[in-house]
């Protein structure tokens, strides 16, 4: 599995642009990819802020994450302008049946496959050595580009995660 999303990002968009990642419930179809590529593509060409373009870029990861960017060097991102992509999302959760806004659900890589897991059973698969705090995670509490980059894929220990993994380590 290549993990190397740095590749598909836009390189004239500043570290610091701000990110929002919505995760799927479920891994999308291919022929549902290739309409949301559209979608999402029509989306950054029309994308404003107070009438003024937003540089933005929006992807599909690993056929299950889509990640919103926006270059705020240029035009920074309002309320509504943020509405508008909650919108977005809220659309295509309709269109393709899937929750994109559900926090209680974790995704790890187990075996080169992603895995769902929901929080509920985190401490078990913890306990059954299912995960630990080398397996990688995607943490989709990052905010901008640079940590995109280098921290959205990275050992569950090395997030927000840890506190269950020390947990375990105590018990």
């Amino acid at each position: 599995m290549d993990l190397d999303i740095q590749q598909h990002l836009p390189e004239d968009f500043n570290n610091n642009s701000r990110v929002w990642i919505y995760q799927s419930s479920r891994l999308f179809f291919i022929s549902e990819a290739l309409e949301m590529e559209n979608m999402l593509h029509d989306f950054v060409q029309q994308w404003n802020s107070h009438g003024a373009p937003v540089k933005g870029y929006a992807n599909l990861f690993f056929g299950r994450f889509i990640v919103l960017m926006a270059d705020e060097t240029a035009t920074g991102v309002s309320g509504c302008s943020t509405d508008s992509s909650v919108h977005l999302i809220k659309e295509i959760e309709k269109k393709y049946g899937v929750e994109m806004f559900n926090r209680q659900q974790l995704i790890f890589i187990v075996k080169d496959k992603l895995e769902q897991l929901p929080m509920a059973q985190l401490n078990y698969a913890i306990q059954n050595n299912f995960i630990d705090k080398d397996t990688l995670y995607f943490n989709n509490t990052i905010v901008n580009k640079q940590q995109l980059i280098e921290n959205w894929i990275t050992p569950a220990g090395n997030t927000w995660l840890k506190k269950y993994f020390a947990e375990q380590q105590n018990a």
